[in-house]
């Protein structure tokens, strides 16, 4: 199994009084709430707990969002030059480069075959489906988003790949009539492509491409209907049966010296859900588009009529959960070593294994000291005992 770190580089100092009233924390707050200062300081601390994963043997994860306290890695592709040139052992992956909001997907795909090459091989790429502040922080049409997203996928791997001079691309989305990209990518055809997505309908997809299926906060049962969606595409198609280095689990883990302090200090990641998921009604209802024309309806309405069932979004039951819920759901693995290997492991043979596990290290309140202090212990401590119980 392999172990990705992820950090948003979050800021969660604007007053409370703020952020409670605002409408939302991911669009919304004016930009003067920010201390240019204390961002600085996050970059350097965050940056430095990267270079910690390269020193012990864990990757990587580069990530996008914007307008917002909950990340303020507004461009992946710069943070991602910098951990490039400052790395040297691990692999990083760029997940989070909101390819539908991006005009010009070969450009991406420029992007993404530079940094292959500053990292001799070394980056996978990964693919999120925009949200809604995204889309609206990025002046993006919802109306189409995933069919974008699918050919902007499929223009950067052929983008990737080509290297028998100048090509053209006529699709639905997009044309380009001259694709002759310089740098090619180190790795050939192309680096590894993953989607983060808990959708079974974009996991079918997946499985047809084979491409990396990451599941993010979705617990067990989530995560059950998206891998089963993503096996049941590939058996349809005729497919071989995927490896398990096609899945990735992504949860909460914090790693102390006794269980109390490790549920104590990882409960201090949760504050990510809750600012997280605060966002305004017109970027998570009005959008057209937004939802499948099933779902919109109840999506539309302020609560379900009589004796109907409701569909919520798999976000809404994450909001306010305490650490010991979040550990029952098996989304936060926290504890000493022995406690969070066994947590570990009662995930990985209830889904019936996984390849990858990416690892939320640090949000909100968590310090800079305690992070490294948790990357360290789960270094040390547990990653080799899960290594060893999960060799095939």
């Amino acid at each position: 199994m392999q172990l990705w770190f992820h950090n948003e580089n979050t800021y969660p100092f604007v007053p409370k009084e703020i952020t409670d009233a605002a409408t939302s924390v991911r669009a919304s707050l004016p930009g003067h709430l920010l201390d240019p200062r204390i961002a600085a300081d996050l970059f350097h601390e965050c940056m430095d707990e990267s270079l910690l994963c390269d020193d012990v043997g864990i990757n990587i994860v580069s990530i996008e969002h914007h307008s917002g306290i909950n990340s303020l890695y507004g461009a992946s592709p710069i943070i991602l030059g910098a951990l490039a040139r400052q790395t040297r052992n691990v692999r990083i992956l760029s997940q989070g480069t909101l390819i539908s909001l991006r005009h010009d997907p070969v450009r991406v795909a420029e992007e993404y075959a530079t940094a292959d090459v500053m990292l001799r091989g070394r980056l996978d790429i990964g693919f999120v489906k925009s949200g809604d502040s995204e889309m609206a922080s990025n002046n993006a049409n919802p109306v189409g988003n995933l069919e974008r997203f699918w050919e902007a996928i499929d223009l950067i791997a052929a983008a990737l790949k080509h290297t028998d001079g100048p090509m053209r691309w006529e699709g639905k989305h997009y044309t380009h009539r001259h694709i002759n990209l310089w740098p090619r990518p180190y790795q050939q055809p192309h680096p590894p492509m993953w989607a983060a997505t808990g959708d079974p309908e974009t996991s079918r997809e997946l499985g047809l491409r084979g491409m990396v299926n990451s599941v993010v906060l979705r617990g067990i049962d989530g995560t059950k209907r998206a891998w089963g969606a993503y096996r049941a595409a590939r058996a349809e198609a005729g497919l071989p049966e995927p490896a398990l280095d096609r899945f990735a689990y992504a949860a909460f883990v914090y790693v102390g010296d006794t269980d109390e302090e490790g549920v104590e200090v990882g409960s201090k990641l949760l504050w990510f859900l809750n600012t997280r998921l605060k966002q305004a009604p017109q970027f998570s209802k009005f959008l057209p588009g937004r939802m499948p024309p099933e779902m919109a309806p109840q999506v539309y309405r302020t609560g379900p009529r009589p004796g109907e069932t409701r569909v919520a979004r798999p976000a809404d039951g994450l909001i306010g959960m305490t650490a010991e819920q979040a550990i029952q759901r098996q989304i936060m693995f926290a504890g000493n070593p022995d406690t969070v290997f066994r947590q570990i492991m009662a995930a990985y043979d209830t889904l019936g294994g996984f390849g990858h596990l990416i690892f939320i290290g640090r949000s909100g309140y968590l310090t800079h000291k305690e992070a490294e202090k948790g990357i360290r212990l789960l270094a040390k401590e547990v990653l080799p005992r899960v290594r060893e119980a999960t060799r095939g």
